[in-house]
């Protein structure tokens, strides 16, 4: 197996720019404290002696803020702050609360807030449209990624999905656009509330159905398929442990493997020994990060096996099982980083094996091959200059090519980019890459350059 750390950044000179088990009672998938969470001190908080005179009694229940929002006042409000500056809001606040409850236009600000940052996973004809939770927006599956698992569910022959977990619905509005009617369920009120005003925004009311309910006491008998999307955050964080997923896995594979088919998503660092046999595990990356893994379970998907899948262009790279230990060897003329899925999915080997090639340490994910090696899964590098482990060495080499632009990329090395960058003076017309990782152990420095690929 690989262990791997990978991190990178361009640098610039200063002047460029297992079965079923007794389950506790669940947290639902999106707790919420409020949609625009204020303290004693806060000027936006109407609690707060200093706010604004004429503030009206806050609407201290989030369902009531909620229905504040979507009545005409509040949808006007949500209108006005679209385009909205947040580093504004304090003089916004103030402006907006001589004409409407100052309740009532803190909780459009949240709201406002939270379709700024829904833009990147939605889209924004989508996000401002829809409505949000703090956690909903963390937890929520970009459009990307939930129109392909759409798909992959559209073509197994599933047309009806129970989403348990659905949060604010993401996923389930994936699914409806794909033509599948969907149960989407979510224990906590508010947030099952959200999905349903959610699907009703975006005119699919009529293939999604929203249930508050313990999703544990939800019979899935009638569905062709289920997917579960466990709750990976509690108060201190992320959870990183499957068994403290709300549901945890033990659950959530036992109710999929009594369903036709089943799809699980779960964290992309999921140890490998936590997938159960019945799977196929698939990893998924879009832009080049790791988004999620997801379990599929049933007929159509070839339990044991691995996938990596990389989006937008959505190549698959898969394997039947585990695959062996590849070579390891020395530093040839390219080198070659594999997509963050493929290491996840343990598909290094498949690289190694494709390209002729090798790994430059038994640790790393880094192939390494005589000969140029074009594939949608790897970035490919032309390396030009190999050193030790040499701050100064460095610096020399690059003053002497006259390199004004580095990209650091860095695995299996303690030293951060940053920290590089305050040492090098980078000065002059060329760029570079500089691989700060291991060869056969050994800290070592590898200089080049990317290779211009020939795929689409």
């Amino acid at each position: 197996m690989i262990l791997d750390t990978d991190s990178s950044r361009t640098l610039t000179r200063p002047d460029t720019a297992a079965g079923p088990r007794a389950v506790p009672r669940l947290a639902h998938n999106g707790p919420v404290n409020a949609f625009a969470p204020t303290g004693p001190t806060d000027p936006r908080d109407p609690s707060n002696p200093s706010a604004p005179s004429g503030a009206a009694d806050p609407l201290t229940d989030p369902l009531a803020a909620f229905t504040a929002l979507r009545a005409p006042e509040g949808t006007a409000l949500l209108t006005e702050l679209r385009s909205y500056d947040p580093a504004q809001e304090l003089a916004t606040a103030t402006r907006l609360r001589r004409s409407h409850p100052a309740a009532l236009v803190s909780a459009a600000l949240g709201q406002a807030r939270l379709r700024q940052r829904a833009v990147v996973k939605f889209g924004a004809e989508d996000a401002y449209r829809m409505f949000f939770t703090p956690n909903g927006v963390e937890q929520a599956t970009r459009t990307s990624v939930a129109t392909y698992r759409a798909g992959r569910f559209a073509a197994a022959g599933v047309r009806s999905v129970a989403d348990l977990c659905c949060g604010i619905g993401g996923d389930a509005i994936a699914l409806a656009r794909g033509g599948i009617s969907v149960l989407a369920v979510d224990r906590d009120p508010l947030t099952a509330e959200v999905a349903r005003a959610n699907a009703a925004a975006l005119g699919l009311g009529a293939l999604i159905e929203v249930r508050c309910a313990d999703v544990t006491e939800i019979d899935t008998a009638a569905y062709d398929a289920v997917f579960v999307d466990p709750a990976r955050r509690g108060g201190r964080g992320r959870i990183f442990d499957p068994e403290a997923y709300s549901p945890p896995l033990s659950w959530a594979t036992g109710a999929a493997l009594k369903a036709p088919r089943a799809a699980l998503k779960i964290a992309p660092g999921v140890p490998h020994e936590a997938v159960p046999a019945q799977a196929e595990a698939e990893w998924i990356s879009d832009g080049g990060d790791v988004k999620e893994a997801v379990l599929w379970f049933g007929e159509g998907f070839t339990a044991g096996s691995y996938r990596a899948t990389l989006l937008p262009a959505g190549a698959t790279l898969s394997a039947p099982a585990v695959l062996p230990a590849p070579p390891v060897g020395p530093v040839g003329r390219y080198l070659h980083e594999p997509d963050g899925a493929v290491i996840r999915a343990h598909l290094v080997a498949d690289i190694v094996e494709r390209s002729g090639g090798r790994l430059i340490d038994e640790t790393i994910a880094y192939v390494t091959s005589d000969e140029p090696y074009d594939s949608p899964y790897t970035s490919a590098y032309e390396i030009t200059d190999r050193l030790p482990f040499n701050m100064k060495k460095l610096k020399a080499l690059l003053r002497e090519r006259k390199v004004g632009v580095l990209t650091v990329k860095k695995r299996g090395s303690a030293v951060e980019p940053e920290e590089l960058r305050r040492k090098m003076k980078l000065q002059g017309p060329n760029a570079a890459t500089v691989f700060l990782t291991r060869v056969a152990g050994a800290p070592t420095m590898l200089i080049g350059h990317p290779v211009r690929p020939e795929w689409p």
